[in-house]
């Protein structure tokens, strides 16, 4: 199986329109342009992840102009996007199909494919604690890093072909929830990735 993407190059930065967060505040959010090819038969469905490897582990350091993250402080993933149960059939998503904006305390119910379910992204924990932003964000959130990072983040889309049309998950889910519950179902799985920084010394 293949991933394709016309808005994002693999590898290569991805552009502002794709991202949460430029230099001013929000950006404009909208999820990229996805397609795949090349699926095995038996597919019943897909479920598709974007998650960034590259995020500080340590809040303290997070967007001050008086530090800077170290590139060698450990990192952890922080899920961007969750969804599970896309239709067979499904071979594509639109850019800005399933996101658009940013919404401040989260989407409560993101577009997508008839039949698919949006999961959780990793905002919803971030913002736990801010009384102006916390809420359960679910659907499509682009790349916002600290500034003050680094290291440049890298994002993975991963699309994975399964051979069940529905996955076991709780309402609401995660990415996490999402990895255990096609654990025994992947037929097969492809990826791409892009790049993003806010920090000007890395632009």
């Amino acid at each position: 199986m293949q991933l394709s993407s016309d808005s994002i190059t693999n590898g290569q930065p991805i552009a502002a329109t794709f991202a949460a967060g430029n230099a001013e505040g929000f950006a404009p959010n909208r999820n990229p342009q996805l397609a795949w090819h090349d699926v095995p038969a038996g597919t019943r469905s897909f479920a598709l992840l974007c998650i960034d490897p590259d995020v500080p582990t340590v809040p303290e350091t997070v967007g001050r102009q008086d530090c800077t993250v170290p590139r060698d402080q450990p990192r952890a993933h922080f899920a961007h996007w969750a969804m599970a149960d896309i239709p067979a059939d499904v071979r594509e998503l639109a850019a800005g199909s399933c996101s658009d904006g940013f919404t401040v305390r989260g989407k409560t119910q993101p577009a997508g494919p008839a039949g698919s379910r949006q999961g959780l992204n990793d905002f919803t924990g971030w913002f736990a604690g801010n009384p102006d932003m916390s809420g359960q964000y679910l659907g499509y959130d682009g790349p916002y890093p600290p500034f003050n990072d680094e290291r440049v983040h890298r994002y993975f889309f991963r699309v994975f072909a399964l051979d069940v049309a529905q996955l076991a998950l709780p309402d609401p889910f995660t990415a996490a929830d999402v990895l255990r519950a096609m654990h025994g179902h992947v037929l097969a799985e492809a990826s791409l990735h892009g790049t993003y920084t806010l920090n000007p010394v890395l632009a």
